[in-house]
């Protein structure tokens, strides 16, 4: 996906390191993304949400708060509403792009600030957060035992993920002030509530609490055994696509129509997951996965390219039959058509090599007689997908 790296002015006027990632086709809505607690843009899980959106034609605009990352400013001079202000700043910044956002996600204390920050942008029609508190004073739970220190002397050094960080007394004040009810009652946009029922870091009784606090339209879905940080890659998949699909419910995401007379669009294969074999789909609005059995190497998360191979077949078949019945206005109450796929050696007793077979068992229901029955098995043999298959074929490759 094309990605433009670029800085904006965060609250106080300092430079905030952004990344927009964009579709490779066609821009049809735009996301913004905010990281965990101490965290960064660049975080595995915030990659991959975006990768996810991007192939939906979802543009999506990733940044490091006020002293984080490669962002500008101290990390101790900033708090819970300073992180808020910068969400606001980088909103100021889309629009200026005419790429207003119409979705908000918030991974953890992220989650909190989307939440406290959604009310004052009007663009916003569906936020997300992934593993929110409730209450943002959770935070300090992370450094509890420095809280004496920090409130003795006014700033303190602190250990986070093995990094340090100087937290003040400021942070520590304005974060016990961030109560979330009334901002998340004020939402006028639909929300999504992603948890893990194990998360350690933030127990699932926030998700619990911001989604009683919520109107509706609101959905609340488990992330099974995910860790916090949805380190491991299966769970950030997960996270995206549960985010894909329930946002095309809420914005719109209807591609332009093409020019009149140009051939069907492309059909874009992306690779997914480099260790494995799962591959992004993409033709128009429609996404699905292809993956291999777990026993060849694969993760099984989708159809195998002969599977594919054979569902074209099979939904072309039927379609056929269909609109032949349709037209002649008999009482096919239903078809289905069962494929099977099979290398088989060749007729000719001087071939070594081996050749596709495709097995089609078709089901009809309805009050057919025997010739309208006979007459519709012929038409499946007209079908455009099986006469591509049984007719010499050219293929043409070259490099992008």
């Amino acid at each position: 996906m094309p990605t433009e790296r670029f800085t904006f002015p965060g609250h106080d006027g300092q430079q905030l390191a952004a990344r927009l990632d964009m579709p490779d086709g066609p821009h049809l809505a735009t996301a913004l993304f905010a990281h965990c607690f101490t965290c960064s843009k660049d975080i595995p899980a915030a990659r991959r949400i975006a990768g996810r959106l991007a192939s939906m034609g979802i543009a999506v605009l990733r940044f490091d708060f006020t002293g984080l990352g490669h962002s500008e400013g101290e990390f101790e001079n900033t708090n819970f509403t300073t992180n808020v202000q910068d969400l606001i700043a980088a909103c100021a910044e889309l629009d200026k792009r005419d790429m207003s956002p119409s979705l908000l996600i918030g991974h953890s204390l992220g989650g909190a600030a989307v939440l406290k920050a959604a009310p004052q942008m009007t663009s916003i029609k569906g936020v997300v957060t992934i593993g929110a508190p409730f209450d943002p004073e959770h935070v300090t739970e992370n450094f509890a035992d420095s809280l004496p220190d920090i409130i003795r002397d006014g700033v303190a050094e602190v250990s986070l993920g093995g990094r340090p960080f100087r937290i003040s007394n400021d942070f520590l004040e304005d974060i016990a002030k961030g109560e979330l009810t009334p901002a998340i009652s004020k939402l006028n946009a639909a929300l999504l509530v992603l948890h893990a029922p194990r998360d350690a870091t933030v127990s699932i009784t926030n998700a619990s609490e911001i989604f009683l606090a919520a109107k509706h339209p609101k959905s609340f879905i488990t992330l099974d055994d995910a860790d916090h940080l949805l380190g491991r890659a299966e769970d950030a998949e997960y996270a995206a696509t549960l985010i894909a699909g329930w946002a095309s419910k809420y914005i719109d995401l209807r591609r332009p129509a093409p020019p009149i007379g140009i051939p069907e669009g492309i059909l874009r294969v992306s690779e997914a997951d480099p260790a494995g074999f799962l591959q992004d789909i993409q033709s128009g609005p429609h996404h699905v996965l292809a993956d291999e059995p777990a026993a060849y190497g694969g993760t099984n998360k989708g159809l195998t390219p002969y599977g594919f191979l054979s569902a074209g077949l099979g939904a072309c078949t039927s379609m056929t039959i269909r609109m032949y019945a349709r037209r002649k206005g008999w009482p096919l109450a239903s078809v289905s058509v069962d494929v099977t796929h099979d290398k088989v050696h060749g007729q000719d007793a001087e071939a070594k090599s081996k050749i596709d077979s495709f097995t089609r068992t078709i089901h009809l229901t309805g009050d057919l007689d025997d010739t309208q029955r006979a007459r519709l098995l012929e038409i499946a043999d007209r079908c455009p997908v099986h006469q591509t298959l049984e007719r010499s074929n050219h293929i043409k490759t070259e490099l992008a």
